[in-house]
């Protein structure tokens, strides 16, 4: 956010709006759930269906695992959410009371710091003293640049933790979706492989889209991860109960 900027640079920042990608952190919960939600129901359908056991049970128990996956991602999404807020408050008390304490360390690290990027001595002298008559925009330097620490969202741990564990619930669901309308669970398998790998490469597409990767290649390593977990749990399960 610009603070007191010449009329004609605040124009030119007016005019040039960039268009960036801001919802990284959201898309990151909502990989992290559906990915796990699509891959592990499915594997034990899978290996269920492999231990010959009927649709019912396997809808059962794949219900009660999503219902406990969801929770114990949902937790921790929270909890993990919780500690980088945890952290950057501790950062950010001990930054303010290195400012009070030993200034001259401090402003001969943001010249440090600003030295990094090519800046004379001469250049750089005037935005030290700037910052040091300016605490908090010289506590809000230290924390960007220094540490690398951003403030937190205090809605960020809840908000984690409901992505997840939405996410989770709308990908566990999807192979679970034919055992609900097929009683062989024979039968129900194999309509669940292929809605899984269906919604496994449209999952993957859209991954590597919004990360900025190459969505094909995306599609296929996800669905080829999702396949190798549900095989394994069914040649396991076929091997323990022929």
């Amino acid at each position: 956010m610009a603070h007191n900027l010449e009329p004609e640079k605040q124009t030119l920042l007016n005019l040039h709006k960039e268009k960036h990608f801001t919802a990284g952190e959201i898309v990151r919960d909502i990989i992290i759930g559906v990915s796990d939600g699509l891959t592990v129901p499915f594997a034990l359908a899978a290996g269920l269906s492999g231990a010959n056991a009927t649709s019912s049970i396997v809808l059962t128990a794949g219900i009660a695992e999503v219902a406990a996956g969801a929770i114990s991602m949902g937790l921790g999404g929270y909890l993990a959410a919780k500690s980088e807020a945890d952290h950057y408050t501790r950062e950010l008390k001990r930054e303010q009371e290195e400012i009070v304490t030993v200034p001259d360390t401090e402003a001969a690290e943001v010249a440090e710091i600003l030295a990094q990027y090519g800046i004379e001595a001469h250049e750089y002298a005037p935005v030290v003293n700037a910052l040091r008559k300016k605490p908090q925009a010289w506590l809000d330097f230290m924390m960007k640049f220094e540490l690398g620490l951003e403030k937190p969202d205090p809605r960020r741990a809840l908000q984690s933790a409901l992505t997840i564990a939405i996410a989770y619930i709308l990908g566990g669901l999807v192979p679970l979706i034919p055992y609900m309308f097929i009683p062989r669970a024979s039968d129900a398998v194999l309509a669940s492989v292929v809605v899984t790998l269906v919604a496994l490469l449209i999952f993957g597409y859209a991954k590597g889209y919004f990360t900025g990767n190459k969505p094909l290649m995306s599609a296929l390593q996800t669905a080829f991860i999702g396949a190798v977990a549900s095989a394994a749990a069914f040649g396991m399960a076929k091997a323990v109960h022929p």
